[in-house]
Formats: C-alpha cells, structure tokens, sequence
C-alpha cells in the first residue's frame, strides 16, 4: 500500500461543496491520472463519499481513497469504518496514530519543525506531511533530509504546476494538491480538473532520468 501511494505520487486533497461535487473531483482527478484520493472531512458527507468512491473504483487497484483533516480519533473511527486506507491531519496526534497502528490503516500527520517530525516518525508514521508546504518551500526537504535522510516528506499547501519538479527533486516522496486542482470548475466544468491533474503529472514525467 505505501508503495503505491509513493509511486502513484500525487494526492487529491477534495474539498467538495457537496458530496457529488467532492466525488466529481475525484472521477476526473483519476481520469487525469492522479490516483491518491484524499476526501477531506471539511466535505459534507465525507465518509459517504469515501465509501463511494471506494465501491466505484475497487476493481482499480492503483486508486487508493483515503481521508483527510482527520482532526480527532472519532473522525479516523468514522474514515475508516467508510473504507479509508490513509489518514490525513494538519497536526501530528499520538492517539489518530495509535487507532490507525490498530486497524492496520497509514497515518500521514502534518509537522513543520524537525521535532515535530521526528516524534511523529517515531511513533511509526510512515509518511510526514510537510504543512504548510507554501511556507515552509522546497529547501526544507533538502534540510531536513541532511540529518534525517531516511524520512519520507510529503508536502501539502502551496504546492503548483510550477514548483512541483522543484518538490519532487528536493527529495518529497509525494506531494498533495488541493485548491489548484478544482480552481476552474466554476468555468470550465469537471473536466477541467482533469486537465489541471494531467498538467500536474506531465510537469514531473521522465524526471526520474534527470
């Protein structure tokens, strides 16, 4: 599972106004190629759309649903009862870590400071998110990986078409999208999330060879 969230790379970060709106993100997030599908908990409903999504694309192994602003454990309870196979927080929290060691279910905590990650991956996180990434840029990676070279860093807030190559070549094991995915909705319909999600994959492919 970590693998495949590692090697599919982009995350979906869907805040959706509704849940057809949140489960319209994801349909043309995946028909772009972006196949880490985090629902957050700010979307009404969102353990009914998990549990959607989850039915919809089961026979699509390389789509991994999972949820997101996992604030407290009785929301990781509600994820994971849906169907989440990953847990996403702002905050680093022992107690979301300790359910999700519990139910067998990857927990990505948010943390900015080296302590902060270093508790976090000690409690058995196997991914960090890097929040706010848009703050904290690139460079931190870099610096972070000088002491702490084993840490898998994800960065999530501020990431762009623009930066994403600067990101995965810092050394971000993924990276999560949120508000740039779905910006033009509002003209351009769904299916312009999926030209924003493909745009996002072209600006990294073949960087493996650099």
């Amino acid at each position: 599972m970590l693998q495949q969230l590692k090697e599919n790379y982009f995350f979906a970060v869907i805040r959706g106004k509704d849940e057809a709106d949140a489960v319209e993100i994801a349909r043309h997030a995946i028909l772009g190629g972006i196949k880490n599908i985090e629902i957050t908990f700010s979307t009404p409903n969102a353990e009914r759309v998990i549990h959607d999504l989850r039915c919809e694309f089961s026979d699509d192994l390389s789509v991994i649903v999972g949820a997101g602003t996992v604030m407290s454990t009785d929301l990781a309870q509600k994820a994971i009862g849906a169907g989440a196979k990953f847990l996403v927080s702002p905050h680093f929290s022992e107690t979301i870590q300790a359910l999700a060691g519990q139910q067998e279910v990857l927990y990505f905590p948010g943390c900015a400071t080296a302590t902060e990650i270093v508790s976090a991956q000690t409690a058995g996180c196997p991914i960090i998110k890097l929040f706010p990434g848009g703050i904290l840029g690139p460079n931190f990676i870099k610096d972070i990986h000088g002491p702490i070279p084993e840490v898998n860093l994800m960065p999530s807030g501020g990431v762009s078409v623009a930066n994403v190559l600067a990101w995965k070549k810092a050394g971000a094991c993924a990276v999560g999208i949120g508000s740039a995915l779905a910006s033009k909705v509002a003209e351009g319909g769904y299916e312009s999330v999926t030209e924003i999600a493909r745009s996002f994959v072209e600006a990294v492919e073949g960087s493996d060879d650099l």
